[in-house]
């Protein structure tokens, strides 16, 4: 059976689901009500954070902004200083599922949706995340949508959010809350590799909930682009996604890099290699593209998804080269 609290505080939350091991937070809910329709790991306790009144809004600090973890998308999409200061996120968060979802689907909840692996969705195929032992069915199976990234024997599947893959490329910190108090950490460290324990998705503690995030406002974050590449024009998962960010000095010379892919690995993928590739270089075409081209790096393909070997670098390329024609 399953239950309902409507939280009336982030403790009260933190409570909830820290003494029920299969309890899940719940705010939009635009992943987790899909799950509960398919019958995929659904919950014993839904613990609805929508009261509290301390994570919401979007809140300017000087060169801080601070997001409530009940922000919806549209909410972020619209805000001035967002499209201003970071205009990777809010085309990342343009380029997600629909309007109607946007309206409803909250930032703190956007970045912990599950696997949109075909495995992980069918009950009748084995699967580590849902059932851990069972195996992979991806890795052998139909697997073009699945990571060249960061898999492991146990499990290649893509993470999902477009969101985050912007949030890692300005190196965004997420605030953590618990009964026991708060704590932060960059936003690359949120999410885990699958490894042997492919069912732990992220470094939150039992009992923690993201409160929100935090921004810094920088010249290299307003010099910054989402590219999305899918199958369809709308309402379509990333089979290759490139956040990207420059800072460029008066000649042009790249001061800093970021660059963050989606669509191609098990979590939101900084490519180190290529932003070291790209700072104290000219911002030209030559540039890009033979920084792009270390972008597969280390990545390792199954059967239909060696495509993305080539469509990484590409991707990577043309949202470098699409940045610097913004400027």
């Amino acid at each position: 059976m399953l239950r309902y609290l409507q939280a009336g505080s982030l403790a009260n939350a933190a409570e909830a689901i820290q003494a029920h091991a299969t309890a899940e937070i719940v705010a939009g809910g635009t992943d987790l009500l899909q799950r509960l329709e398919e019958n995929v790991l659904p919950p014993a306790l839904l613990v609805d954070i929508t009261a509290v009144e301390e994570l919401r809004g979007i809140e300017v600090d000087g060169a801080m902004v601070r997001l409530g973890a009940l922000a919806r998308l549209s909410e972020v999409i619209d805000d001035p200083v967002m499209q201003t200061d970071f205009p990777v996120i809010v085309e990342a968060l343009s380029a997600t599922a629909s309007p109607q979802v946007r309206n409803l689907a909250t930032v703190g909840g956007n970045p912990l949706q599950k696997t949109r692996c075909l495995y992980f969705r069918d009950r009748t195929s084995p699967c580590n995340k849902r059932e851990p032992g069972t195996g992979c069915s991806a890795l052998g199976g139909r697997n073009r949508l699945n990571a060249i990234l960061g898999g492991s024997e146990r499990c290649i599947a893509t993470h999902a959010s477009d969101f985050a893959v912007a949030m890692a490329a300005v190196d965004a910190t997420v605030v953590v809350g618990s009964a026991e108090g708060e704590r932060t950490l960059p936003f690359t460290e949120l999410h885990r590799l699958p490894g042997d324990t492919p069912e732990k998705e992220t470094n939150l503690e039992p009992g923690e909930i993201i409160k929100g995030y935090v921004l810094q406002r920088s010249a290299l974050a307003r010099r910054s682009h989402y590219l999305k590449v899918r199958d369809r024009a709308e309402f379509e998962w990333a089979i290759a996604s490139a956040a990207v960010a420059l800072d460029l000095d008066d000649d042009e010379r790249i001061d800093g890099a970021r660059v963050a892919v989606g669509g191609v690995a098990t979590k939101p993928w900084r490519l180190a290699q290529v932003e070291a590739a790209l700072e104290g270089r000219k911002a030209e075409p030559g540039v890009f593209a033979a920084a792009a081209a270390l972008s597969a790096e280390g990545a390792v393909p199954h059967g239909d998804n060696a495509f993305k070997l080539e469509l990484l670098p590409r991707t990577v390329g043309r949202a470098l080269h699409e940045l610097k024609e913004q400027v």
